[in-house]
């Protein structure tokens, strides 16, 4: 792990307007996550924990303070910038595997390279290291249908580092899955987290996962408050 920050948030707030009233659902949110750090995001449902992984992951916007990744201010990034730097430094994990059913795992994997603009030869080629890094090499040529839920989401997180991302973002990521594969995607992100250096920020009710993370936060009422 890096002493360089990849993240710094200051003063980070988010409000939505209803009709009637606003609700801010982020509150003065102040963070540093340090390049190769392992971090989980707790809180209860509503809290704000997804919303705060979205706007990281440049799919939402923060409505003030300031978000720098690698110094790079994300508020000024425009519509194709923000789509480029997703493609390239983020890498996503979300609670449903969203794999695409027409194709086989291999294929699944592959597609952040695909649309990235790499060769299909070069693209499944990153497909089969990625997916030998999570241990799925004997399902790479399965339909996504026939594969069990933990080795599908295996696949999507195989998927999340294809492009060798500087951040990982994880929303619930074993929020479907039984204890014993929930166990199984905890270690699989741990090990890749210590393995590849990538940032890895997890937003989990999962107690496993989040004590596997370099430090937990939790989100109450829109604030974070750092965890022993």
């Amino acid at each position: 792990m890096s002493n360089e920050a990849l993240y710094e948030l200051i003063e980070v707030g988010k409000t939505f307007r209803g009709p009637t009233e606003e609700i801010d659902v982020l509150r003065n949110v102040n963070l540093d996550v340090a390049a190769g750090e392992s971090l989980a995001i707790l809180g209860a449902s509503g809290s704000g924990k997804s919303t705060l992984l979205h706007i990281l992951g440049t799919l939402d916007s923060a409505t003030k303070g300031v978000i720098r990744f690698a110094g790079r201010d994300l508020a000024g990034l425009k519509s194709g910038e923000r789509t480029r730097f997703r493609n390239k430094e983020i890498g996503f994990i979300f609670q449903f595997h969203y794999l695409l059913p027409e194709f086989n795992t291999l294929e699944n994997v592959a597609m952040p390279a695909i649309i990235a603009g790499k060769s299909r030869q070069e693209a499944l080629a990153l497909a089969e290291e990625a997916i030998e890094m999570v241990g799925l090499t004997g399902r790479k040529d399965f339909g996504v249908t026939t594969l069990s839920g933990g080795e599908r989401q295996r696949a999507a997180i195989a998927r999340a580092i294809l492009m060798r991302p500087r951040a990982v973002l994880a929303d619930e990521p074993t929020g479907n899955l039984d204890e014993r594969n929930g166990q199984r995607i905890a270690e699989v992100l741990a090990g890749l987290n210590a393995d590849l250096g990538m940032t890895l920020i997890v937003v989990t009710h999962n107690a496993d996962l989040a004590g596997k993370m370099n430090r937990r936060y939790e989100l109450r009422a829109g604030e974070l408050y750092a965890q022993s």
